[in-house]
């Protein structure tokens, strides 16, 4: 049986989350001082990253890449980070040793819902990226067709928010500056492996 080995307390916390996503593959994040887990992506949701990548990528001045599952640092306490599906950042990140973002840094994250959240969970992540100054947040939701673009942090919170369906283009804001497509991003329905038994 895998343990948590050291133990988890203030100042070692980022060393336990790296322990248990070598050890379970789960996304662990720390926010106020405690381990978040999130589960493997479904299939639907890692192809809703990939689609996302793949749109952004080619449109991004030379300057700036694309990037899954970097980090970013957040403000309060010096062991808490997140974890956005994508975010967009400095190309100087990719040749660094640092393994944390600035969150001034970040031109924007990305964070695609999964079919367990519940609506506390995601108002809860707006407010990580608003608090660390993230200047723009994309959540999409496969689980409605929808997405909602988060801009102007200020005082802990996105003062403006476009809301969107899939097929409606997201316009990003500079120096971004471009449209992203998401007629072809994918809706969760019932999986096909759901009502196997086991092997």
């Amino acid at each position: 049986m895998w343990r948590i080995r050291p133990k988890p307390r203030p100042g070692n916390l980022r060393e336990v989350a790296e322990e248990i996503e070598e050890a379970t593959g789960l996304r662990v994040q720390v926010l106020g001082g405690k381990l978040v887990m999130s589960p493997t992506p479904r299939g639907k949701h890692a192809g809703v990253v990939y689609e996302l990548e793949e749109l952004i990528r080619p449109q991004l001045p030379r300057v700036l890449v694309a990037t899954e599952m970097s980090s970013i640092e957040m403000p309060d306490d010096p062991d808490d980070f997140v974890t956005p599906h994508l975010l967009v950042c400095p190309r100087d990140f990719l040749v660094s040793d640092d393994w944390l973002l600035d969150p001034r840094d970040v031109e924007l994250a990305v964070e695609v819902i999964s079919q367990s959240e519940k609506a506390r969970d995601i108002r809860n992540k707006a407010d990580w990226y608003a608090v660390a100054g993230v200047v723009a947040l994309l959540v999409v939701d496969p689980r409605k067709g929808t997405w909602a673009l988060h801009t102007r942090p200020d005082n802990g919170a996105y003062q403006d928010v476009l809301p969107g369906k899939f097929g409606e283009p997201v316009p990003l804001p500079p120096p971004l500056g471009f449209e992203v497509a998401t007629e072809r991003f994918p809706l969760y329905g019932d999986s096909p492996r759901a009502g196997r038994p086991p092997r």
